[in-house]
C-alpha cells in the first residue's frame, strides 16, 4: 500500500519528477541502472547538479545553504531520485560531517567547511574504524597529542570508503588513555595532503578498491581543527552514526531495486513458466515486498525524529537492521533468478553460448553478482547488525 501524501506534497513529487527528468545527466542514470560504479567525475557532476538547485545538502537547515526539508520531502526525493537511476548522494561530507558542524562546530569552523562541501572544494571521507575498533568503536587507538597549537597524530583507519579520492578526513582519535574509552576520544579534522598520511587501497570482492587503509605518521593537525570540546567526540560521533544509519537503510534503493527484481523475475523461466509464477520464488518476492512497505514507515518516523532535533538510537538501529536484509535479500532474488547468467566480471563481449538467454537477461545479469558481493557489506558497516541489537535492546529492555 502506497504512502497518502497532501496535494501540497504530491506538488513537491512531481517538481522533482520534472528536475531529474530535465537535469539528471542520461551518462549517469545509465550506469546506476546498470550497477556500473561511477568515477569521481559523474559523482562531482551530480552534486553540482544538485547544488545549483539547492538541493545537495537536503539534511542542512535554510540558514546554513540547505532546503531545510521535512522529513515527507527528503524521502519524496530519496525515493524518486533512486527511480529515476540518480546516484546516491557521497555521504561524508553533506550527510555526515555537515549536520555535526552545524550542531557542535564553532562560527569559524560552520563559515569556513560548509560552503567548501556545497561548493565541491573538499572531498571528505570517514575516519572511524581501525583494525582493532570496528563495531566496537570506543576502542580506538589512533592518538593525538597536543604539542602547543597542533595535536601530533598516529595510528590507523581502515575501511575509508572512497578515501583514494579525498582530500579531507574526520577522526575518532583518543585523546585521554586515562579515563573510560568512550570518555577519552575527540573528533578531529585531518587534511590529507599533510605529511605523514598515506593511503593504501583493499581489493573488495567484487573487484573493487573502493575501501582504503590511511595510515597517519608524526600528523600534525591544527588545534583549531577540533570539533566541540576536547574528550568529547564520542557524544559526536553517535550524533553522525544516526545519519549514518538512516542512509545505510537505503529505501530509494530498496524500492528500485525491487523494481528490476519484478523485471527480472518476469523475464527468466523456470520449467517452462516465467520465475514470477513460482510458487516460492513469488512468496520470497511477496514477503521482502511487504517488508519493504513496513519499512518505508519507519523511515519516515526515524527521519522526522532527527529533523525535530532528536537523536534516535533504537530507531535508527531498527531501520538499519531491517534496511540491510531487505537491501541484501533483493539482491540475493535478483542473482538467483540469473541462474547461469549472473557470472560476475564479464564484459558484455564474453557471453558466449548464452544465445539462448530470454531478450535483456544478460544486460541485467552483467554486474547481479558483483552487487551481491559487494554489499554484504551492508550488515557490517555503520555498526554491525549484531552490534545494532545490542542498542536496541539496552536502550529499549534495559538489558
Amino acid at each position: 500500500m502506497d504512502l497518502q501524501f497532501t496535494p501540497q506534497e504530491e506538488a513537491f513529487r512531481a517538481e522533482v519528477q520534472t528536475f531529474l527528468k530535465d537535469k539528471l545527466p542520461k551518462h549517469i542514470s545509465q550506469k546506476v541502472k546498470a550497477g556500473q560504479r561511477l568515477s569521481k567525475a559523474d559523482q562531482d557532476e551530480w552534486h553540482a547538479v544538485l547544488n545549483e538547485r539547492g538541493w545537495y545538502a537536503n539534511h542542512w537547515p535554510m540558514e546554513n545553504g540547505g532546503p531545510g526539508w521535512g522529513a515527507v520531502e527528503k524521502f519524496i526525493f530519496d525515493t524518486e531520485c533512486a527511480l529515476a537511476g540518480g546516484p546516491r548522494v557521497v555521504p561524508f561530507g553533506v550527510n555526515m560531517l555537515g549536520p555535526v558542524l552545524i550542531k557542535y562546530g564553532n562560527e569559524q569552523q560552520k563559515n569556513y567547511w560548509l560552503p567548501r562541501m556545497l561548493k565541491g572544494e573538499d572531498w571528505w571521507c570517514q575516519g572511524y574504524s581501525e583494525p582493532g575498533a570496528g563495531s566496537d568503536l570506543a576502542s580506538v587507538k589512533t592518538t593525538a597529542v597536543r604539542e602547543g597549537d597542533f595535536y601530533i597524530v598516529n595510528g590507523q583507519k581502515t575501511w575509508t570508503t572512497q578515501g583514494q579520492h579525498a582530500n579531507m578526513i574526520f577522526c575518532l582519535v583518543r585523546t585521554n588513555r586515562e579515563v573510560k574509552a568512550q570518555a577519552g576520544i575527540s573528533f578531529l579534522l585531518v587534511d590529507m595532503n599533510t605529511p605523514g598520511v598515506e593511503v593504501r587501497p583493499i581489493r573488495t570482492l567484487d573487484g573493487d578498491k573502493d575501501v582504503n587503509e590511511v595510515f597517519f605518521t608524526d600528523v600534525k593537525v591544527p588545534v583549531e581543527n577540533l570539533v566541540g570540546e576536547e574528550n568529547r567526540g564520542w557524544t559526536y560521533a553517535k550524533y553522525l552514526l544516526t545519519y549514518e544509519r538512516t542512509g545505510i537503510a537505503g529505501v530509494g534503493f530498496c524500492i528500485s531495486s525491487l523494481a528490476k527484481l519484478k523485471v527480472v523475475a518476469a523475464k527468466a523461466h523456470k520449467n517452462g513458466k516465467p520465475l514470477n509464477q513460482d510458487p516460492l520464488f513469488a512468496a520470497r518476492m511477496a514477503k521482502v515486498e511487504i517488508d519493504l512497505e513496513n519499512m518505508k514507515t519507519t523511515n519516515l518516523r526515524v527521519i522526522a525524529a532527527v529533523a525535530g532535533g532528536g537523536v534516535p538510537g533504537a530507531e535508527s538501529s531498527m531501520l538499519k537492521i531491517r534496511g540491510t536484509e531487505i537491501r541484501q535479500e533483493i539482491l540475493s532474488l535478483i542473482r538467483r533468478a540469473m541462474g547461469v547468467y549472473a557470472v560476475p566480471y564479464i564484459d558484455e563481449a564474453q557471453y558466449e553460448g548464452y544465445e539462448d538467454a530470454p531478450v535483456g537477461l544478460i544486460d541485467e545479469a552483467a554486474t547481479a553478482a558483483a552487487n551481491y558481493f559487494n554489499y554484504r557489506k551492508l550488515s557490517i558497516f555503520g555498526g554491525s547488525n549484531e552490534i545494532q541489537k545490542n542498542i536496541i535492546s539496552k536502550m529499549i529492555l534495559g538489558l
